[in-house]
């Protein structure tokens, strides 16, 4: 008995020719009955192979259509989907299997050479990307019997970058993705009108569920991007004629910069939308300046992770809010005494909803540290103004003592981003045995400039314990897997005193 929830199917049975998917690298589309007749064999495949509820199935490809396949022939049959990080390395790669022992790893034929080295311990696998793998998409079995599937059964398993240390696996069952979307359906007024570019990579929850299946859901087309530049981004948005996009800031500082993005006018484009790490307020220039609809949004794999809505209007009166919580899911915000925050207190911020995350995989007790009383606890810092709406502060651990006061490095880092000769700033705390931690800035410079100048425009502004005792100068600022700042390269870079 199939789960009676199997969206894609009812949704190919109400717009069975309308266009879901786009290769933006080679223009070719499938409609929503071709994505399910795909999904259908490709799960007929995996079911003739073996597996079974439960089973976990892999995948190593940059962004591709077999993301969309094997996520939804998963659905069908009650495996597991996981999608790997392919820029992680291989000793990265392995632990990773070898915690989450799938069945079956897909391999797209740019990282075939990984293949004996991923495998050699028994795991069978198959090539992505070429005439074998449409075969398999195309697999000719009956319709498998299949166990039934609830909605409290897993889904998807998405690991975490490992930042902080050994990677999860963020256990995501039926109902939190698909509440993750109902929820931003009706919170963000999707449509089947809509369109997006999907440059977030598909193993990463941003790529996954931020937008491209909510947007699915609605019956609007995906469009698949790979390598992102400024200049390709703005040419693809055009000409897809997309509505929405969600990027990284760093992304949108590549995109703001494009002489390209200088001279459209986007005229299809109903709003731009931010994700991963909070953003520069000159991103949000750039964009109003052009009068184009701006905002951000805030979540993380284990909760969404869509999580708040902010009109356009909004979001450029209140720069840097995400806005307030959506319809289905609730935000409270708890100060390091277990007393809830009151308005303009900073606080962590716990989040409750359906969309939330099941458990981490083979760790029982980071579940039970991260879960409590169905709250989540996110480890991230905002407060909340007098009229509801939230801004993000930063990451707990990312909050610097400094001579016993607490400092918020995002104040600091947007204030830095502001002036016109700095390209990137990031800043952290570092030992110091007279304050305890020492705010100390990493810059990227546009153009040249003396740090006592740098001091100067941080006196106009900040208090002086906030002001930056150190600044680092890089030629660029070090980025984790998915686009963020790197905050733990830049302590090493930090403690062994490189410049």
């Amino acid at each position: 008995m199939r789960w009676e929830m199997d969206w894609l199917e009812h949704r190919a049975r109400l717009t069975p020719r309308k266009n879901a998917i786009i290769d933006g690298e080679t223009n070719k589309t499938w409609t929503f009955s071709e994505l399910n007749e795909r999904s259908c064999a490709t799960a007929n495949w995996l079911y003739a192979r073996g597996t079974r509820k439960g089973d976990r199935v892999a995948l190593l490809s940059p962004n591709h259509i077999s993301y969309f396949d094997l996520l939804f022939a998963c659905g069908k049959i009650g495996a597991i989907f996981v999608p790997l990080n392919w820029r992680l390395s291989q000793h990265e790669l392995r632990a990773i299997l070898a915690d989450c022992t799938p069945i079956l790893i897909g391999i797209h034929q740019q990282f075939e050479t990984l293949t004996p080295l991923l495998t050699n311990e028994g795991l069978s696998s198959f090539l992505i990307g070429e005439e074998s793998y449409e075969a398999i998409v195309s697999y000719p079995a009956k319709t498998a019997a299949i166990e039934p599937i609830s909605e409290t059964d897993a889904l998807a398993m998405i690991y975490t970058g490992g930042t902080t240390g050994k990677s999860k696996g963020v256990v995501l069952s039926h109902r939190a993705i698909l509440w993750n979307a109902i929820n931003t359906i009706v919170s963000w007024s999707l449509s089947m009108d809509d369109t997006t570019i999907t440059y977030l990579p598909m193993f990463h929850t941003g790529g996954l569920n931020a937008l491209s299946l909510p947007i699915l859901m609605a019956g609007g087309t995906v469009v698949i991007g790979d390598s992102f530049s400024g200049a390709k981004a703005v040419e693809s948005l055009q000409k897809y004629r997309c509505t929405i996009i969600l990027l990284v800031p760093t992304m949108y500082h590549s995109l703001i910069h494009a002489k390209e993005f200088k001279v459209s006018s986007f005229p299809n484009m109903k709003v731009f939308l931010s994700g991963a790490a909070p953003c520069p307020l000159q991103i949000y220039e750039a964009f109003y300046k052009k009068g184009l609809a701006f905002k951000e949004g805030y979540g993380l794999t284990e909760a969404g992770p869509n999580n708040f809505y902010i009109s356009p209007e909004d979001a450029e009166i209140k720069r840097g809010s995400v806005g307030k919580p959506m319809l289905f899911n609730s935000i409270k915000l708890i100060k390091s005494d277990g007393c809830e925050a009151r308005t303009n207190e900073v606080g962590e911020i716990l989040i409750k909803g359906k969309h939330s995350f099941s458990f981490y995989w083979n760790q029982e007790q980071a579940t039970q540290e991260t879960v409590k009383d169905g709250w989540i606890y996110t480890g991230d810092l905002a407060k909340r103004d007098d009229e509801g709406y939230f801004y993000i502060v930063g990451r707990k651990k990312d909050m610097i003592i400094t001579g016993g006061e607490n400092v918020y490095p995002l104040e600091i880092e947007h204030w830095l981003a502001g002036h016109p000769a700095i390209n990137e700033a990031a800043v952290i705390g570092l030992h110091d045995e007279k304050w305890g931690e020492r705010v100390t800035a990493f810059i990227s410079l546009k153009n040249p400039i003396e740090d006592d100048e740098l001091k100067r425009y941080c006196e106009s502004k900040l208090g002086g314990y906030k002001i930056p005792k150190q600044f680092i100068h890089l030629k660029e600022l070090p980025k984790t897997h998915v686009g963020k700042i790197d905050k733990n390269k830049l302590k090493e870079i930090g403690m062994q005193g490189r410049t």
